[in-house]
Formats: C-alpha cells, sequence, structure tokens
C-alpha cells in the first residue's frame, strides 16, 4: 500500500469595509509572497456584500421620515499551492491593520 502525500493549499480570505485599505493589505502580502517565492493565484476579488438598514427619523411625529445606511463588506481571496514553513512565518509577521480581517485555512487537496 503506497500513501501519497497529499498537497496542501494556503487560503488567505481578507475582509474590510474600505476597499482603498484592504487593497493595500492585499499589495504588500502579495509582496511577502514573491519575496518568498510562493506558488500562489489571485488576489481574487469576491462579491460585495452589501448590508442596508432603515431607520425611522422620528419615533412619534413622522412616521415617513427616515433614513437608509448601508455597510459594503469588500472581500480578496490568495491561494498559496503548497505553502513552506518559511511562507507560513513570514506570513504570521506581517502586520494588518486593524480594519482588515484576516481568515487563514490550510486545506488538503
Amino acid at each position: 500500500m503506497s500513501y501519497s502525500k497529499g498537497k496542501q493549499k494556503l487560503k488567505l480570505k481578507l475582509r474590510a469595509f474600505d476597499h482603498r485599505v484592504l487593497d493595500q493589505a492585499v499589495t504588500e502580502i502579495v509582496g511577502v509572497l514573491v519575496r518568498t517565492g510562493a506558488k500562489m493565484s489571485g488576489p481574487v476579488p469576491l462579491p460585495t456584500k452589501i448590508t442596508r438598514f432603515t431607520v425611522n427619523r422620528s419615533t412619534h411625529v413622522d412616521k415617513e421620515s427616515r433614513e437608509q445606511f448601508e455597510i459594503r463588506d469588500h472581500a480578496r481571496l490568495l491561494v498559496v499551492e503548497e505553502p513552506s514553513p518559511q511562507i507560513i512565518e513570514a506570513l504570521s509577521r506581517k502586520y494588518l491593520p486593524s480594519s482588515v480581517d484576516a481568515v487563514i485555512k490550510i486545506e488538503e487537496a
């Protein structure tokens, strides 16, 4: 019986409300990955999630007077093929702004 070593993929999903800050963070991460010689694909822009809220301006007098707000959640996906420990260490040392949320998953292919 032979065991084949499965290929690993490192998936980075970055999310933020401001697309400019997100793109800047992605550019810095891609720079780190290029310097370490990682084989990667992306960044892939994922669909923007838009959440809308409608709020009454006055609770008693004008029921038809309302304000509308929306939150846009921008996301990017980076996939690193066969990540080495050096790549993972370089990514863990990378500083991200507090407004950027990063989710890292390692999957067996």
